[in-house]
Order: C-alpha cells, then sequence, then structure tokens
C-alpha cells in the first residue's frame, strides 16, 4: 500500500510534469502474468514503465535489475527494492546463482517481470543485440504473455553515467501482446522479439 500511494502522489506525477511521457498504442494486460520486453538506455527506463502499470498490479511486478550494480551499496539496494521491487541478478552466472533460475523463480511465485535483453544499457537510439536469457525463461514458461515496448529518449533525461535528469519528453511504444507456444528455438524466439521492439522503435521515424 505504500509503495501503490508513494507511486500515486509522487514518482507518476514526476514523470508526467518533469519528463512528459507520450504513449503510443495502450498497455493491455490480462489478469495473468506478463512479461515486458523493452530496450534500455537509461535508470529512467524502469520508473516510465512502472508508471504505465495500474497502481493494484504495481506488487506483482518486479524489475530485473543487475545485482553487481545495485546491491554494491546497501542504502541505495534498499531503496530501490522498496520503491521498484527489484528483482536483482548476476550478470556473470555461476552454479548457484544462475540468472534464468531466479527469474524462473520470481514466474512460480506469481510475479511478472521487465526485462531488458540488451542486458546493459544502450545508447541514443540504437538497439543492441538480445542475450539469449529471455528466451530460454520463455522456452521454459510459454504461458506468459510477451509484451514488446521501445523507450525514446531516456538516454538524454538521464545518460549513463550522470546523476540529474533534464525535462525532456519520453515517448513510450507499446506493442502488441505475444504467445509462444514453447516449441520454438532459441534464435526463433530472440529473431521475434528484436524485430518487435526494433519495428516499434521504426514507427518513431
Amino acid at each position: 500500500m505504500v509503495r501503490e500511494l508513494l507511486f500515486a502522489l509522487f514518482i507518476r506525477p514526476l514523470i508526467v510534469l518533469f519528463i512528459g511521457v507520450r504513449r503510443v498504442g495502450e498497455l493491455r494486460l490480462s489478469e495473468g502474468q506478463f512479461v515486458i520486453v523493452s530496450n534500455h538506455a537509461s535508470h529512467v527506463d524502469t520508473l516510465v514503465l512502472l508508471s504505465l502499470i495500474p497502481l493494484r498490479r504495481l506488487k506483482e511486478v518486479r524489475p530485473v535489475a543487475a545485482a553487481d550494480y545495485w546491491t554494491r551499496n546497501r542504502l541505495v539496494y534498499a531503496i530501490v527494492s522498496f520503491l521498484f521491487n527489484i528483482l536483482p541478478i548476476p550478470r556473470r552466472p555461476s552454479l548457484h546463482n544462475n540468472p534464468l533460475q531466479i527469474m524462473e523463480r520470481a514466474l512460480d511465485e506469481g510475479y511478472s517481470l521487465i526485462i531488458y535483453p540488451e542486458g546493459t544499457r544502450s545508447y541514443g537510439e540504437g538497439l543492441g543485440p538480445f542475450k539469449g536469457g529471455v528466451a530460454h525463461l520463455i522456452r521454459r514458461k510459454p504461458y506468459v504473455t510477451i509484451i514488446p515496448i521501445f523507450i525514446n529518449n531516456t538516454w538524454k533525461v538521464l545518460p549513463k553515467g550522470h546523476f540529474l535528469p533534464l525535462p525532456l519528453f519520453v515517448d513510450v511504444v507499446i506493442g502488441e501482446p505475444i504467445r509462444f507456444s514453447g516449441k520454438e528455438s532459441r534464435d526463433e524466439i530472440l529473431d521475434r522479439l528484436y524485430r518487435a521492439v526494433s519495428n516499434l522503435r521504426d514507427t518513431l521515424a
């Protein structure tokens, strides 16, 4: 309840008034679980995506985040965990700390996820190659609806390496939900996801 109040009273007004989100398309969420797949150019991306989620469902959503970045400072980790319910995963998997297993466990617990398949923040409007983790997750959990989204201009609002955001407009293009059968290959899934996000970017041209 506290997180929802903070989003309603502070975070969403900040996103709307300070940044200004221009939305293209509607976020159509079924009552089941979903995975948002988006490009990633700034820490602002997560704020923008969470601002699209209905308040009553915020507690169901966990943005996947790099553990080595967000857990290195206990205070920062405590704040982002409380506000955004992040799911920290290692960028360098090990036998006992596997990102795929962590994401699977979150889905098994009933959460929906926000995933940035590029694996790191890109620069500008470019779209880096998608890493295979999201494809393996979909092959194991094909019942989850996938929602492709492209976010434009957050790299100018808060560029990589900067800490003070700028008041600039951000475009969010929401694609049609995608369902997989689980029988597709890793490369087929990655190609379809990449094309879905890339095509959304092209609509802004």
